[in-house]
């Protein structure tokens, strides 16, 4: 229909998410993103709205265990999907693997990018050992030892702005997670 307006109600869509292992459905706009549904119809705390163009990666989730930008994500593309976010990795008495690491590291310092960061690596260190898995024992990462480097992690952790500087202790925590202790980054830090 030529000169047709769509209205607001012609945009509506079902979308049905499993969050933090809790089941959420409505109808949202379809041009609605992830974030803003985490944020405005389920109370999501953990994942944040920062430069809300996919560049800080603040808003980083899980979404069936990879790794997105929720900013840049219609909640639409993922319906069905099992969304995860900080909040849902651990609990305040018994901290994910990866939480832990990063209070230890103290790889955190005013917390903002933190969710994003913690769920960032989740999903790096899950493609790693998917990938090193399909590739069998003695497998190689791009022409280097099966081990994630320093390196690695810095460059697979580069969508993740931290304003507060603190990249060393983050891929200190993601090393030790990893299993290899960041001893150049430890130095670094002394």
């Amino acid at each position: 229909m030529r000169g047709a307006v769509l209205t607001d109600l012609e945009y509506m869509v079902p979308v049905r998410l499993t969050v933090n292992g809790t089941e959420w459905e409505g109808r949202l706009d379809a041009r609605t993103s992830v974030l803003d549904t985490l944020v405005t119809k389920l109370g999501v705390t953990s994942a944040k709205k920062g430069c809300d163009h996919g560049q800080c990666g603040a808003c980083t989730v899980l979404a069936d265990g990879r790794r997105i930008v929720a900013c840049l994500a219609l909640a639409a593309s993922y319906d069905g999907a099992e969304i995860v976010t900080a909040e849902g990795m651990g609990t305040v008495d018994q901290l994910s693997e990866l939480q832990e690491a990063f209070v230890a590291h103290d790889g955190l310092q005013c917390g903002y990018c933190t969710p994003g960061q913690i769920c960032s690596a989740e999903g790096m260190l899950a493609e790693v050992r998917a990938l090193l898995a399909k590739q069998g024992a003695g497998a190689e990462l791009d022409g280097t030892s099966a081990l994630l480097t320093d390196a690695e992690i810095r460059e697979q952790m580069s969508g993740n702005l931290c304003r507060c500087g603190a990249y060393v202790n983050i891929a200190a925590a993601i090393g030790e997670v990893a299993g290899f202790e960041a001893t150049g980054l430890n130095r670094a830090v002394q």
